[in-house]
């Protein structure tokens, strides 16, 4: 399953993409694969990430200490929308 995720980052896209990158081990522990990450042009606040996974629950939206390292990170989580692509 392929999985888009978009939401802003309150301390830079600099700093979110040191966690990320960073973070990679913990992905590859649970299977999942970084397709594509960025953010808009002009506009470093609103960041993307591309990824596949076995199915949705892999995300680990409601872990804890996940909760945690993406607020670290600058993830604002109100703004979280996670969209599941069909193709």
């Amino acid at each position: 399953m392929k999985v888009i995720s978009k939401f802003k980052v309150t301390k830079g896209y600099e700093v979110w993409k040191k966690a990320f990158e960073s973070n990679e081990p913990s992905r590859l522990k649970h299977n999942v694969r970084v397709l594509a990450y960025g953010h808009e042009a002009g506009n470093e606040s609103n960041v993307y990430t591309v990824v596949e996974m076995g199915s949705i629950e892999d995300k680990r939206l409601k872990n804890p200490s996940m909760i945690k390292f993406r607020e670290e990170a600058g993830v604002d989580h109100a703004s979280l929308e996670i969209i599941s692509l069909v193709e």
